[in-house]
């Protein structure tokens, strides 16, 4: 009896998706920071919007990201075809990194802790600012540490 081993490789996107993504979410973190200067409560509740949207990255993949159903049907069509791709799964855990940065700084914008909203939000921020300009996913390059210290998620 031979055994035949299978290798799978992860499904992959295409990249301009993700950057669409962390465009979009860069103007709403931006927006979240300036509101919140007048009205803490008012970016608690942005933030939170913004945290129901990484968590459905998170957990639903960029396919059906809600900033990334908006790149597939309004901007993907108009773009050439795909050159580059990069596999889904860093791109969930990025999302889930976003979302618990977004839930931090909910919690501090709503307990009256501007500290803590600003921060979470600005580290949110900085992450979707270089993946939107650069490329660069810090979520994206977290996730083979993260497979290494959890090794039943791989």
């Amino acid at each position: 009896m031979s055994s035949t081993t299978q290798t799978t490789t992860p499904a992959q996107v295409d990249v301009r998706g993700p950057r669409f993504v962390a465009w979009v979410t860069t103007a709403v973190l931006v927006v979240t920071l300036l509101v919140s200067a007048s009205s803490p409560a008012t970016a608690a509740v942005l933030l939170g919007v913004q945290a129901v949207v990484f968590a459905l990255g998170a957990a639903l993949g960029p396919r059906r990201h809600p900033y990334g159903l908006v790149f597939a049907s309004l901007v993907a069509p108009r773009l050439g075809p795909v050159t580059e791709r990069e596999p889904v799964p860093p791109l969930k855990f990025a999302q889930l990194v976003g979302f618990v940065f977004a839930v931090l700084g909910v919690v501090g914008f709503a307990a009256g802790s501007l500290v803590l909203g600003l921060v979470a939000t600005g580290f949110a921020l900085v992450a979707a600012f270089l993946n939107a300009a650069f490329g660069i996913c810090l979520g994206c390059r977290l996730y083979p540490l993260f497979l290494r210290l959890n090794p039943s998620h791989s």
